[in-house]
């Protein structure tokens, strides 16, 4: 896939060295939302140490619209390299309204192996969904969820049994539209 003029001059803005300038970028890249650049915010995400700048990047992915970003999301939310992020970038996925049900054994994961921030994210991102999820799917995420109930601390006893209720109960239609 080749790369476009424009794509180019705004990932070679991302990498200035003036904040003004990474700011106004990912500003525009916000107004034109360009996919092909959320692997390059991804990784000025977990690099800068601008407070403004890791700010202005998570309200980019907390506005996300297009459905075929959901998985670069996902990937980086399950990639290793970001897991100091990890608790925002889920974050995003409940604040930007989309849905997420074809990753719900990703965020029911999250909810069992992460901490419990992150879990409590993950939490939300589940509670939030809607659509129709297979049968299958549902069995096999109840069975792993009461699984894990076993060996929880309290906490995540809490958010697991919660999950239970919750993943057996997803609505086909969201309940609150904006």
């Amino acid at each position: 896939m080749s790369i476009d003029l424009k794509t180019k001059e705004l990932l070679s803005n991302l990498k200035s060295e003036d904040p003004e300038i990474v700011l106004e970028t990912i500003e525009k890249i916000r107004k034109s939302g360009n996919r092909s650049i959320m692997n390059a915010l991804f990784g000025l995400l977990h690099e800068t140490t601008i407070p403004e700048i890791k700010k202005s990047i998570l309200n980019l992915f907390s506005e996300l619209k297009n459905k075929e970003s959901l998985p670069l999301l996902i990937e980086a939310i399950s990639n290793e390299k970001y897991i100091k992020e990890r608790k925002e970038l889920v974050a995003c996925c409940w604040q930007n309204g989309l849905t997420y049900n074809d990753y719900l054994p990703i965020f029911i994961n999250l909810v069992i192996k992460e901490s419990f921030l992150v879990a409590f994210e993950a939490f939300t991102v589940i509670e939030n969904m809607y659509g129709t999820i297979a049968d299958e799917v549902i069995e096999q995420e109840v069975t792993k969820v009461k699984g894990a109930l076993e060996g929880a601390d309290e906490e995540k006893a809490y958010l697991l049994n919660g999950l239970l209720t919750i993943i057996q109960e997803i609505p086909e239609e969201p309940e609150f539209s904006n």
